[in-house]
Parts: C-alpha cells; sequence; structure tokens
C-alpha cells in the first residue's frame, strides 16, 4: 500500500529505510569547530599573531577557512600582533599596506603605529603625521618609538638646527633606556659624559655605556658563539667581529626604500647598515671624528657599527695644509 505520497508503507520484517535520515546525522557534515565559542577562536589567533614571524605567517592564518578571515581583524587580535606580521618589503608597498598597518594602529598596536610613522615621516616626509604615530606608541612605552623621536630631537629632523630639542632628547631617551633599550642606554651614556642636554657626570655615562654593552652582549651572544668563544666576554675589544642583530621591521624597510630610490644627492643616509634612516636637511647626521667618511644619525649607531667593522676600517683623516694655511 502506498501513502498519498506515493512511498510505500513498510512491510513487516523488512529493514527500514532509513539513508536520508542518516544523510543529515552523517559526520561528514558535522564540523566540532562550529561549536567553538568565538573568545576561544580569538584568544588562539591572538597568539597566532603576537608569535607570527613574518607577514605570510598570519596571511595563511587568514585564509584559513571564512571565521578565521572574520575574526581574525577583530580588534583584539590585530592589537597583538607582532613587529614581524607588518614586515612588509617596500616594493610590495600599496595602499591595502597602509590601510592594514592604519586598522591595526587604530586598534592599539603599538609596533604598527611606529612602524607606519616610521615610513610616513621618513619615506613620504609627511612629518607631522610620522611624528604623531610614533608619539601614539611611545605612550604604550614602546621603547623604539621613545628612542626614535630621542634622535629627531637631537637632530632636529624635519626642521632646522634650530628646533633641536636636547632636553627634549634626553629625556625621551632616559625613558627607552629604562625599558631596557640598548642604543638608548648607550646614547644616554655618551650625553652624561659629554654633558649634552644634561649635567655632566662622567661615572654615571660610564656605568650606562657598560650597561648597554652587557645588554648587547646578552642579546647577541648565541649558544654557538659561545662555544667558539668560550664566554660572552666584548668580542669587539679582542679582534672578533660581531654578529649583526636582527634589525627592526622599521629599519629594513627604510633601508630597503632608499636602496631602491634615488635620493637627494647632497642628503646622506645613516651607514649602519641596521639603521636606514636618511637626512631631513643638509649635513644633519654626524660624521666619524677619526675618519671623518662616515655618517650616523646618532651615537648608538656609530658605537653598533663600530663594533659591528668599523673599527677595522677606520683610519684617521689626514689633513693636507697649503702655503696660504688653508685646509685641503
Amino acid at each position: 500500500m502506498r501513502t498519498r505520497r506515493g512511498h510505500s508503507y513498510p512491510v513487516a520484517g523488512s529493514p527500514i529505510n532509513t539513508c536520508r535520515k542518516r544523510s543529515k546525522l552523517s559526520p561528514s557534515h558535522y564540523d566540532p569547530f562550529d561549536n567553538v565559542p568565538d573568545d576561544i577562536v580569538l584568544l588562539i589567533l591572538s597568539k597566532l599573531s603576537s608569535t607570527a614571524d613574518c607577514p605570510t605567517d598570519f596571511v595563511t592564518t587568514l585564509l584559513t577557512c571564512k571565521r578565521f578571515n572574520g575574526l581574525g581583524l577583530n580588534a583584539v587580535v590585530l592589537s597583538k600582533a607582532s613587529a614581524e606580521t607588518f614586515a612588509v618589503k617596500p616594493n610590495k608597498w600599496s595602499p591595502p599596506a597602509h590601510r592594514f598597518l592604519q586598522r591595526c594602529s587604530d586598534a592599539g598596536n603599538a609596533e604598527a603605529s611606529y612602524i607606519l610613522g616610521m615610513i610616513q615621516f621618513y619615506c613620504f616626509q609627511n612629518r607631522r603625521n610620522g611624528a604623531s604615530l610614533m608619539a601614539k606608541a611611545a605612550i604604550r612605552s614602546h621603547a623604539a618609538a621613545l628612542y626614535s623621536l630621542a634622535i629627531i630631537q637631537f637632530n632636529g629632523s624635519g626642521g632646522s638646527k634650530n628646533v633641536k630639542d636636547l632636553i627634549g632628547g634626553v629625556t625621551l631617551c632616559a625613558r627607552a633606556a629604562s625599558l631596557g633599550h640598548i642604543d638608548a642606554l648607550r646614547e644616554l651614556g655618551h650625553c652624561l659624559k659629554d654633558g649634552y642636554g644634561i649635567g655632566k657626570n662622567v661615572n654615571e655615562g660610564k656605568r650606562f655605556l657598560i650597561e648597554a654593552n652587557a645588554r648587547e652582549l646578552t642579546a647577541i651572544c648565541s649558544k654557538t658563539l659561545r662555544s667558539v668563544i668560550g664566554s660572552p666576554l666584548l668580542v669587539s675589544d679582542f679582534g672578533f667581529v660581531l654578529p649583526a642583530p636582527k634589525s627592526h621591521p622599521a629599519n629594513r624597510f627604510l633601508a630597503g626604500w632608499f636602496t631602491n630610490r634615488k635620493l637627494d644627492p647632497s642628503l646622506r643616509i645613516c651607514r649602519y647598515d641596521g639603521c636606514g634612516r636618511p637626512e631631513t636637511r643638509l649635513n644633519e647626521f654626524r660624521r666619524c671624528s677619526v675618519c671623518g667618511v662616515m655618517n650616523y644619525c646618532s651615537r648608538g649607531c656609530q658605537a653598533r657599527d663600530w663594533t659591528m667593522g668599523h673599527s677595522k676600517n677606520c683610519r684617521p683623516l689626514v689633513r693636507v695644509v697649503n702655503v696660504n694655511g688653508v685646509d685641503r
């Protein structure tokens, strides 16, 4: 006997056809991940973004599924992203990359604010916006942003020599040094030794320089280096060349940007390879007092370049005086 819909009633003793019902409950159509709360997914994505080693790690995560793509752009996740997540290459710079960095900065990510601020200040000469973004990161105790603002104050970057603020630079350096920034410690030590923007205190300056060396060696001396040398000593003082530390993504972007683009011939770039800062006006950077050839944006970069190998190549500047008593 058939029903009104044309289906046959089951005959006694025959198996009941439940294929349609099984298809609805088939394991292939059931994803346990759908039952995971959004808070847990956001926590996982935040951890992934904070430990990313390159932008691809984070982008690949967003492309995993539609849910990751939606929650991955949440402000909670973007605010935790690491600096390497924003390590965009100069030749890959585009309006979408700028919007992504700006979105992360608006979410409260200090690294995004600092990197975007450096790009705006030095690459696109947007001084006000760039300094504002770096200040936004500095308010969140970003040591590199504090030190970069200190360099701007010391050099009067973006303006004339008259806009230099030595006291402001020392104050920013002291704040960055308190957060453990090595270059800020070294810069502050030289300022104290020379009485530059602060009262002269030679002993205190030497203490900061020793602390900077100790922190630098602790950060650089890997297990391989220790196995070769035997102990983490000041290897540059014993004829060894320290391995170059990995520079910040912002500095790598600047170095690549000005390598592939023509800069005003009268302006120079900091000769420390891990910096990449260009001059914003003529004769802004200081020269090596020995050879008079190498130019540096700060004494921190000069000290780093000295340990990276300039100590072996530096030769005293030879001046020739003609009969009229004028240097050549």
